[in-house]
């Protein structure tokens, strides 16, 4: 039993807020439903009178505890907190350790030392640092840079989906570093100072920075400092570096050196500072003419590849200047976190699609490699445009049954449109008592009167409008689009189907690149696709895990070049592993160049089918060949 496993289980239950049973989250964990009941024991005991995880007769669900329990502290026994003690040892000591002493402190055998020692290894690849071994003595090697790296590294491993908590980060650097109570002012104060500055700040960002700043604190108290020149030449730079200064001697009682401040007013220039709607002239000038014309091209070729209203000037300076802080941040390995990775990823998959598509394209074009965080932050600025172009589309029409009565339907319109003005747009307002019925052809129909036959699309109001009225409306709204979208999904979906590609009891045993290659098969037989699109389809995986929600995956390649879009469906029960979670359903989607349209339908709604939790076990347990998954498919989506 583990330590992460169980922060794992109460992760689901934090996020999803209701009853899960043992089956489905053994499904999500790759354990048994017997371990299950061992974790919620666990993670119980972790507080007193065990209110983290509630039990009864629909599972298990989080309660009021759950956050209690999951930064709770546990035996510094546990392997992940030994781990980090080790690593803190071997960081302070610059002659290195003696296995032997050290195991005796920590009162374990040199065995399980000698083991640390091999989980530390492996958690130095890209931090630039070495473990040396000679006889009984192990030693870090590394530049303090590095070593800060690994200790980023190891907070980020304490903390839940990339979010500060500074008590998470003091058990990395050690119960003695600096503690919250100084924190909080601190930021408050450095959003401020920011502020007064003219800046605007990331508030996803600066967690992260304060999380360096108090790796910094904690560091220089250690005479830890990173060296650096005295004179600094880059004004927005030096007026920022200042601030932190100040601020960390009033807060943290720790003075910085020139390098540490140098180093973190770096953080907060490619971290926290963004441009505003209309970047201003001192932001202009630090935008580098090559990285605006890379991305200027790659936009573009994203625009025509999705087909998506994204060739917007504004955009483009603005990733833009994103883009060069990330270079900054990809030359330093020190990568931004994004809590809100998992959510843009299963909530919006076409948009963080869109964004991978740009961010594959200028990692080739500037040479740099980028996580899923940081495409997450690419999605952002993706979203934020498609959002302003995207709501004139989803606008529905609507007209007003309202019988005249002196100036009583213009005021029902008037309030119609202070109140839903984001939802409908009314074209239309009738005023007789009996209008044409059947002659009204928009979305929706709001009625003051009763129709003669009810429907989907008519909605009862009253004549002067209540919180009821728009809550009702906004529901109508929501269940026809849906219903629009869905019928979309089932006409494409039983096109894009074939008996042949599909395969049940899938075997993730060779890993993501084997289910890959075993979907594949099945629509390389049919001439659909040929084996580089299978490969590139592996690369694309290697990018950006296409794990969009907790139960299904949805490999594809970069490019439409199959002969016609089509879909191979495998099936794993027990889920297999997929990225850092597990799934159910593997959906091989190949698209051709004629259904671009297309690609965003499927490739979202299809998403959204299978992110409900009940839709998926349904589908998964009943459809046990191809006639009887597509039958369910279609059952779910038609409600």
């Amino acid at each position: 039993m583990t330590r992460a496993r169980q922060d794992r289980l109460l992760a689901l239950l934090t996020r999803d807020g209701e009853w899960r049973t043992a089956a489905t989250l053994a499904d999500s964990l790759g354990v048994t439903p017997r371990s299950v009941r061992s974790y919620v024991t666990a993670v119980n005991a972790r507080v007193p009178g065990g209110g983290a995880v509630e039990s009864g007769p629909l599972g298990y669900r989080a309660g009021q505890e759950a956050g209690t329990a999951l930064r709770a502290e546990t035996d510094a026994g546990t392997p992940r907190d030994r781990l980090h003690a080790l690593v803190r040892t071997l960081l302070d000591e610059h002659q290195g350790i003696d296995v032997f002493e050290t195991a005796d402190r920590l009162h374990v055998s040199p065995a399980t030392v000698d083991a640390d020692l091999a989980r530390v290894r492996g958690l130095l690849g890209g931090t630039e640092l070495t473990l040396e071994r000679s006889a009984s003595r192990a030693r870090l090697r590394g530049t303090e840079a590095a070593q800060r790296r690994l200790l980023s590294r190891l907070a980020h491993d304490e903390m839940d989906a990339g979010s500060f908590d500074i008590e998470a980060l003091r058990r990395t650097l050690g119960t003695e570093s600096v503690g919250a109570q100084a924190f909080g002012p601190f930021k408050t104060e450095l959003v401020a100072g920011l502020g007064a500055l003219g800046y605007f700040v990331n508030e996803l960002g600066i967690a992260d920075v304060v999380m360096h700043i108090a790796i910094a604190a904690d560091r220089v108290a250690r005479d830890r400092a990173l060296e650096g020149a005295a004179s600094d030449d880059d004004e927005a730079r030096a007026e920022i570096g200042a601030l932190i200064d100040r601020l960390s001697f009033a807060h943290l009682g720790v003075q910085l050196g020139v390098g540490d401040v140098r180093h973190l007013a770096n953080l907060v220039l490619t971290r926290v500072v963004a441009p505003g709607t209309a970047p201003d002239d001192r932001a202009m000038k630090r935008l580098d003419p090559d990285i605006e014309r890379a991305v200027r091209e790659v936009v573009m070729a994203a625009a025509a590849e999705f087909l998506v209203d994204i060739a917007h000037e504004d955009f483009i300076v603005r990733l833009a200047l994103h883009v060069q802080n990330l270079q900054q941040r990809a030359r330093a390995q020190a990568w931004s976190r994004n809590p809100l990775t998992r959510s843009l990823k299963s909530t919006y998959p076409m948009i963080f699609e869109v964004a991978v598509y740009i961010a594959s394209r200028l990692a080739d074009r500037l040479d740099i490699a980028l996580m899923d965080d940081e495409i997450a932050y690419i999605a952002m600025h993706v979203g934020g445009r498609l959002e302003r172009s995207r709501r004139a589309d989803q606008m529905l029409t609507a007209t007003i049954v309202c019988p005249g009565y002196y100036e009583l339907h213009e005021l029902l319109r008037s309030s119609v449109d202070r109140s839903l003005g984001q939802v409908v747009e009314v074209v239309g307002v009738e005023t007789r008592v009996d209008p044409d019925w059947a002659g009204i052809r928009t979305d929706l129909v709001l009625t003051t009167i009763e129709p003669p036959a009810p429907g989907e699309r008519i909605v009862r109001i009253q004549p002067f409008l209540t919180e009821a009225d728009v809550e009702r409306v906004q529901a109508a709204a929501g269940r026809v689009r849906r219903g629009r979208r869905l019928a979309r999904l089932r006409e494409e979906l039983e096109r894009y189907f074939s008996p042949t590609a599909f395969v049940r009891g899938l075997d993730g045993e060779g890993g993501e690149e084997a289910v890959i290659r075993r979907l594949g098969e099945t629509l390389v037989a049919e001439g659909i696709i040929d084996e580089g699109y299978v490969q590139r389809t592996i690369e694309r995986e290697g990018l950006s895990s296409t794990a969009f929600t907790d139960a299904l995956a949805v490999p594809h390649a970069i490019g439409m070049t199959a002969t016609r879009t089509a879909i191979a469906i495998g099936i794993a029960e027990p889920s297999i592993a997929w990225g850092e979670g597990r799934v159910q359903v593997v959906a091989f989607t190949a698209f051709s160049e004629g259904d671009r349209a297309a690609f965003q339908t499927v490739f979202e709604q299809f998403v959204e089918v299978f992110s409900e939790r009940d839709s998926v076990q349904r589908i998964v347990r009943r459809g046990t060949d191809f006639a009887s998954f597509l039958d369910e498919l279609v059952a779910v989506i038609d409600g």
